[in-house]
């Protein structure tokens, strides 16, 4: 029966386990969809921004959140640092294919792009993408 498992080095037994012979799944391919270039929508509202976009750097993950009860937009996604501070949202004018992509369980996130001080208001632009 041990001769069942044992291997040649270059056959699928071999693929699936490592040096010891250890069962060893191969890892699913993921990668990182780039998909649209926005901006952070509602800083203006979030008390603080201006203290917490001075601890916010280029190419920060921004982790998105279903928001779908938001009594303004039943599309709304919430933005959120990777320490789960809220900065904003995804703009609505943006966000109606984005939410349906999230509703049927696709993974979005956003990258910093760049941090602007426009007036009063901190304008947070973002690389949005989807991970699959």
């Amino acid at each position: 029966m041990s001769d069942i498992i044992k291997s040649e080095g270059n056959d699928l037994v071999s693929l699936l386990h490592d040096s010891s012979g250890k069962l060893s799944m191969p890892k699913p391919f993921e990668r990182d969809i780039f998909l649209f270039d926005t901006y952070v929508a509602g800083t203006s509202h979030i008390e603080g921004i201006d203290e917490l976009a001075k601890h916010l750097n280029e190419d920060e993950h921004l982790s998105f959140f279903r928001e779908p009860d938001n009594k303004y937009d039943k599309d709304a996604i919430v933005i959120k640092t990777s320490n789960g501070v809220k900065i904003g949202y995804v703009p609505q004018q943006d966000n109606a294919v984005f939410a349906r992509l999230m509703d049927a369980g696709k993974l979005l996130f956003a990258k910093i792009g760049k941090i602007e001080n426009i007036d009063s208001w901190v304008k947070i632009s973002i690389k949005l993408y989807l991970h699959e």
